[in-house]
């Protein structure tokens, strides 16, 4: 080693290098090792064929993170054929005729064109019966045929997984705007409300978080690490991001409570707001709502309340209402249904859309400032709890809702008819979600881990597309170009489904096509509704008119026996024969003499009763012979 000139020479003996390895061959043991009770128990049985490495520690000095490449397949005419390119060159056509004629020159060349021809004169044969040089159908417009052959199909592309074992319930994941590649996935963790909790494994502890209840923002690029993290000390049961500036977002706790976070700086809640402010109950529903500095949103939790909030202070609501069916000036919390579902629609300022677990929809009014006018209507639509409202992108009246074991088209021109659309379906439905690429297509799933396609204008019987997963699908969201779809599932993983053309593309008469059925159905509930009227109208006359005329039969059986009353009270005249017998029965001697006459009649009646007659025959009766 030499540094700066200087030299240093280290010297060692051979014999300190160490010794040569030799190998022998002894019949003797050397070691026994016992088998073990305790080793036995540690023994863990795993299938070494099926191993997860996707969140594996890693073991590399570097990553690298590559792009999607998408692939195309073309064909290729190819007419002219059959030269050796490496002694011809098809350019020149001095070299083409000299290569002709040495083909030409060969003994196979004519047995080869003799059986040819027989091919090309029934091919010839057959095009000769039409003309095949004419363009058919060329008035006809491109998109005429679009769609009638495309694929229906989706395949999985990307699989996120929780970073917690055992993993956590993965409740709804939210794109980002500003960035198509990004998204939020937000877990639930449920398990810490159990007393006998124990804190899950993370398997990325280099990460930088160590919070079982948090949250993170994922890059669809990369999968195995995600790009920011959100903590909070509490359980986590909903949170939304601002879609007018995503760099707020906000959520409800399970104590009731609301958080407001900072998108740009990852960690813990900006601000909370207290207990006695907030909900009694878990906080389910949360929907920003339009402001000029994009700083309001609705909270609803299971006690029946929805609160309006300002996220520049969080101590109290601005505003409060309870969700009843038919809400009063002083309103009763025991009568309020649990809201489990809130809906803004930035184009429609005025309106917002809360559900219940009792199966109501509500439509709300932001300007009132009494619950009579805040609760516009009231529509039960459901017989469970309602899961997911969505309002269909391009025909923004019209909503999906999901609930129950049903789904339902609503539209707000409809006001007394519960749907427009009805699907049922045999395992109760947990999610639901307008396509942003297609105006007819909407996917549902179940409870049964079953996703569903549905395009109203191919069929309103089945599904034209259902995959089946082995875990319930919590949540469903396109992406807001179309292309793909991302599928929540129970057991905390995210899987990424890219959509076929098929399924995210629309043709040109799409949109005018579900606008007549829109206006088709909603007339027809109209006229529905206008017999319905018509029949209670009919009704309600028919029992007006029995009740008067049950009034009037009263009064005149009424007058009757007045009159019959009155006809008893006043004194009756006595006619002659009445006279007459009151003058007999009043003089004695009369009376007296009556009464021998009756008895002198019934001793004579009786004395003829026992009197006997003697039957004595004739002569001609005695000789006559008896027969």
């Amino acid at each position: 080693m030499g540094t700066l000139g200087n030299q240093f020479i280290l010297s060692r003996e051979r014999r300190r290098f160490g010794r040569q390895c030799l190998f022998t061959d002894r019949n003797e043991m050397i070691l026994s090792v016992q088998p073990s009770g305790r080793l036995r128990l540690k023994y863990i049985l795993r299938n070494p064929i099926n191993e997860r490495t996707q969140l594996s520690e890693q073991y590399a000095a570097s990553s690298v993170l590559t792009h999607n490449v998408t692939l195309d397949s073309h064909g290729l005419n190819h007419y002219e054929g059959g030269w050796n390119v490496k002694e011809v060159n098809i350019m020149d056509e001095e070299s083409t005729m000299r290569y002709r004629k040495k083909v030409e020159r060969d003994d196979s060349w004519g047995i080869e064109v003799n059986q040819l021809m027989h091919a090309a004169m029934d091919i010839s044969s057959a095009n000769n019966a039409v003309n095949i040089y004419e363009d058919f159908f060329v008035d006809l417009p491109e998109d005429l045929g679009r769609g009638i052959s495309m694929k229906i199909a989706a395949r999985g592309t990307h699989v996120f997984h929780d970073l917690w074992i055992p993993s956590r319930r993965l409740m709804t994941c939210e794109w980002l705007n500003n960035d198509p590649n990004q998204f939020l996935l937000f877990y639930s963790n449920r398990m810490s409300l159990t007393p006998d909790y124990t804190k899950q494994l993370n398997t990325l502890p280099d990460f930088g978080n160590d919070n079982p209840h948090a949250f993170y923002i994922w890059n669809l690029d990369d999968a195995t690490r995600p790009a920011a993290h959100y903590d909070s000390r509490r359980v986590v049961r909903v949170a939304k991001v601002c879609l007018r500036d995503e760099s707020y977002m906000v959520g409800g706790l399970q104590e009731g409570q609301v958080g407001f976070w900072l998108t740009e700086n990852q960690g813990g809640p900006k601000s909370m707001c207290p207990l006695e402010a907030c909900h009694r109950e878990a906080t389910t529903a949360i929907c920003w709502v339009h402001s000029k500095l994009n700083t309001e949103f609705y909270s609803g939790s299971l006690d029946g309340s929805i609160k309006y909030w300002d996220t520049r202070d969080l101590l109290m609501p601005v505003h409060e209402v309870l969700a009843e069916p038919d809400p009063q000036t002083v309103q009763n919390r025991q009568d309020a249904h649990g809201v489990t579902f809130l809906e803004f629609e930035y184009t429609i300022p005025v309106r917002f859309i809360f559900c219940t677990d009792m199966g109501y929809l509500f439509v709300g009014n932001r300007k009132g400032t009494t619950p009579q006018d805040t609760i516009v209507a009231a529509y039960q639509l459901f017989a469970g709890p309602i899961r997911c409202v969505m309002r269909n992108p391009f025909f923004v009246k019209n909503f999906l809702v999901v609930g129950d074991w049903r789904v339902r088209i609503w539209s707000e021109e409809v006001k007394n008819c519960p749907s427009t659309f009805y699907f049922r379906r045999p395992n109760q439905l947990l999610s639901g979600a307008w396509s942003t690429g297609r105006c007819s297509l909407f996917c549902i799933g179940d409870n049964m881990g079953n996703l569903e396609f549905w395009d109203l204008l191919m069929s309103h019987k089945r599904p034209i597309l259902t995959i089946k997963y082995k875990y319930a699908v919590t949540h469903l969201v396109f992406k807001p170009d179309g292309t793909m779809l991302t599928v929540s599932l129970a057991n905390g993983d995210c899987l990424m489904l890219r959509l076929e053309e098929g399924m995210r593309s629309a043709t040109n008469k799409e949109k005018s096509l579900m606008m007549s059925m829109f206006e088709r159905e909603i007339q027809r509930c109209k006229l529905l509704e206008a017999r319905e009227e018509e029949i209670k109208l009919k009704k309600r006359l028919t029992t007006i008119f029995l009740e008067e005329e049950r009034k009037s039969r009263e009064k005149l059986e009424a007058k009757k026996k007045k009159g019959q009353a009155k006809k008893e009270m006043e004194p009756k005249v006595e006619d002659e024969a009445t006279i007459f017998l009151r003058m007999i029965e009043s003089d004695s001697e009369f009376s007296k003499a009556l009464l021998e006459f009756n008895e002198a009649m019934e001793n004579v009646a009786i004395q003829r009763s026992k009197r006997t007659f003697a039957m004595e025959r004739t002569v001609f009766e005695m000789h006559q012979p008896i027969p």
